[in-house]
């Protein structure tokens, strides 16, 4: 499976940029599915619910299907980059998967950066990121692709995944 990491620091805006991505991705024909990685403890169901009494009584995967959607639980690894592989199955059909805010998630790592956030690029300090998505001067070496440059970041993911649309 092809992964495509937009990566970035608090305030940068990678959630604008990542639902921005997914609606010209499908407008270009392609299938793309998303991960929204977070360090911090979410809870996915209401305490005390028919469904959380199941995950909480070990049922490994436990799932809750409504009209409108349908969840699994699985634990997390104490790696979180091998949940990837339990969850992979379920992005079959899509051509890549776009996964925001995973630093250490396996795949291609793009970073969103913006000046007035006023933090230090995360490739500063991480080797692995192959071009930052900013419409800001930025010190680091490597590809620039304006942020206010849809196409472009789209056409750029695209050479780096080699996908044709």
């Amino acid at each position: 499976m092809k992964i495509v990491n937009i990566i970035g620091r608090k305030n940068n805006g990678k959630t604008t940029l990542v639902v921005a991505l997914i609606e010209a991705f499908w407008a270009r024909g392609l299938q793309v599915g998303s991960i929204k990685h977070t360090s911090h403890n979410y809870d996915l169901d209401t305490p005390g619910k028919d469904s959380d009494r199941h995950r909480l009584a070990g049922a490994v995967p436990a799932a809750i299907i409504s009209g409108r959607h349908t969840a699994v639980h699985l634990p997390t690894p104490l790696n979180d980059t091998l949940c990837y592989d339990h969850i992979m199955p379920l992005y079959a059909g899509c051509d890549f998967v776009l996964v925001e805010g995973h630093c250490a998630g396996p795949g291609l790592k793009l970073e969103v950066w913006r000046e007035k956030a006023n933090t230090e690029p995360i490739a500063a300090t991480q080797n692995d990121v192959v071009a930052m998505i900013t419409d800001d001067p930025c010190e680091i070496d490597l590809p620039m692709i304006p942020r206010s440059d849809l196409t472009q970041v789209v056409d750029k993911i695209l050479n780096l995944l080699d996908i044709t649309s």
